[in-house]
Order: structure tokens, then sequence, then C-alpha cells
């Protein structure tokens, strides 16, 4: 709620999206996180931290492609050994997917001609994308199986009082593939989210009544309101992927301190581990360092950096090149 807050006051901050992104991880609510990281990369393109995020979301949702795309920029910007293992580990799923399509291309051995019987009555075909579902409290979440489905061909409409769900895949020459759901209750259609990713259609379905659902689709019966003082506990044990178990109450503050924890322990290297010393330096100093930080760096063109405001503060700090270098002055 807090990281809400100071994004409704301040949407051009990447920050904000990058440590809602880091919550939305913890609490393993991986395609928000997926769509905060988006957002602080839009606002900044090499945020290293979004671009993390980002892939690690995705690689939980078995987005190997666009995790592993993620992860590589990440390697050309600040290249460490932890990011080459996430590159190997979505290369590794991308060859076992690629496997397993071979697998299902290969014609199976053709069967004896079948003793002639009596034709049945004609059965209704099999959906072409199967889908399953799962909810909260106050959320459901639908997956649609398909795979590597444009963005510009799906098209998501909630109609009547929020309980009619219809979603439309745009197929080129064949039938458009349908799906059209009578909810068990109302649902809001303005808090509805809708990502295609590569390999299945999330929908995020936002409930107006707090109360658990026995199906996805109405049964004609009357849904039961969950009272005031209503408690997880009083819920049965859920079966997967029907129902799901109500979490305690989130720490917001303790999981703040553990995301904190979780940056101070990230192990950096090269210009990266450099730059969080300077930066750890100068949050804790006191205001003559800073001064003095500031001032020496300014003057000696990012040459020299001193904490010693008394030397620092009494004269013009002059440029120091590396050995083996020096100093021009440039000219337009």
């Amino acid at each position: 709620e807090k990281y809400n807050e100071a994004i409704n006051l301040n949407k051009s901050n990447s920050t904000y999206y990058v440590q809602r992104a880091a919550t939305h991880m913890k609490l393993s609510n991986f395609t928000d996180a997926v769509s905060d990281a988006n957002r602080a990369l839009e606002i900044d393109p090499k945020s290293v931290k979004a671009l993390n995020w980002k892939g690690k979301a995705c690689f939980n949702l078995e987005e190997y492609a666009t995790a592993k795309t993620a992860f590589e920029t990440v390697n050309s910007l600040e290249p460490s050994k932890q990011t080459e293992t996430w590159i190997r580990k979505c290369a590794a799923e991308l060859e076992d997917e690629d496997e397993d399509e071979d697998e299902d291309e290969v014609e199976a051995p053709a069967a004896p001609p079948p003793v002639p019987t009596p034709a049945p009555a004609p059965a209704a075909p099999p959906p072409k994308y199967r889908h399953e579902w799962y909810q909260t409290a106050d959320k459901v979440n639908i997956s649609i199986m398909a795979k590597k489905i444009p963005e510009e061909t799906v098209n998501t409409e909630v109609s009547g009082d929020g309980t009619n769900l219809s979603l439309t895949i745009d197929e080129g020459d064949e039938p458009p593939y349908k799906l059209d759901l009578n909810l068990y209750a109302p649902i809001d259609p303005a808090k509805t989210k809708v990502a295609v990713l590569t390999t299945k259609i999330e929908i995020n379905l936002w409930k107006t009544k707090v109360q658990q659902w026995t199906a996805l689709e109405g049964s004609g019966k009357p849904s039961v309101t969950q009272p005031a003082n209503f408690s997880s506990t009083s819920l049965s044990k859920p079966s997967f992927p029907t129902s799901c178990v109500r979490k305690a109450p989130t720490d917001w503050d303790k999981l703040e301190q553990e995301l904190k924890e979780e940056e101070a322990d990230e192990k950096l290297e090269g210009d990266a581990a450099l730059n969080k010393l300077f930066k750890d330096i100068y949050g804790k100093a006191d205001e003559d360092t800073r001064r003095a930080m500031n001032k020496s760096y300014v003057e000696s063109n990012g040459t020299v950096l001193s904490t010693n405001w008394k030397d620092i503060g009494a004269k013009y700090t002059e440029g120091s090149p590396p050995t083996g270098m020096e100093m021009k002055k440039y000219e337009q």
C-alpha cells in the first residue's frame, strides 16, 4: 500500500515500480511483478534491478525466452556470474521445450484397421486451448494455455453485470477461438488485467465481494457472501487449482527490511561494486564529508574523491589523472 501511494504521488519514479515489483516477487505475484518491472523500464530502460526482477518473474511464469533476453541485457550492463547462471538456466529450459515439441511432432505408428462398428453420435470437438483457474479471497486468475499468440489478436470483454467474460483470439484464415464464461459471481471490469505471454494468456479478475467461489462458472445457486468476522481458518483445506488458502496478514515493515538486506547482501563486481561502495559512504556520511566528496569530485573533473573537508574546503582541488595518463581540456 505504501508503494501504491508513492506511485500515485509520482508516477515518473522508476524506483517505486522496482520496489513494488520486488514485493510482488516475495508474494509470488509474478504477473504483477512483470507489469511493474516493464513500467520501470519504460521510465529507465537501463534499470538493472527492473531487468533482474522481470527476468526472475518471467522464469517463474515459464516465459524462458523473455527471461533470457532480460538477463542478457543485465549482463551487458553489469556482468556477473550470478546473471550468467540465470542465462544458462533459461537456455536449458528452452532446450527442454524444443525437445518436447519435437516429440509431439513424431508420428505414431500406423494402427491395424479397426473392426467396423456402428458409428456413435458425433461428440463435441475438444477446445483448442486448455484453460485453468485458481482464486484468492478477492481475486480470480485464469490461464489459457495458448502459445505464441500475437497480443493484437486477443480481445477480452466483460458484459452484463460483470458476470459474463468473453475472450476471442483471431486465428487469421481459421475460425476465431472463443472462450465465453458465465462467471460464478460478478467481478469489477475496471480492474480486469490481461497479460499475453509467449506460453499462455493470463487474465486477472477482481471480485466485487470477498468470497470463495465453488466453481469458475455460475451453477444457478446463490453465492454465500463472506461474513465480516471471516477468517481463513474457517475455510476447508483447498484443492488446487479451484481454491487457495488465504495467507496470514503480511508484515510490510518486515518485508521491506528483508528487501533492503537482500540488496545489501547482493554480491556485485567491477564498476557496480565500486559505485555501491561510494553510495554507501555518501549515504552514511555527515554533512562535511558529503561537501568534501562533492567539491573534490567536481573540481577535479572526477579524478579525486576526498572525504576530508578541512583539507578540501580550504583550497581548489586539482585534477589527478591515473598513472600514465594526462588531463586535457575539452575543446568544442
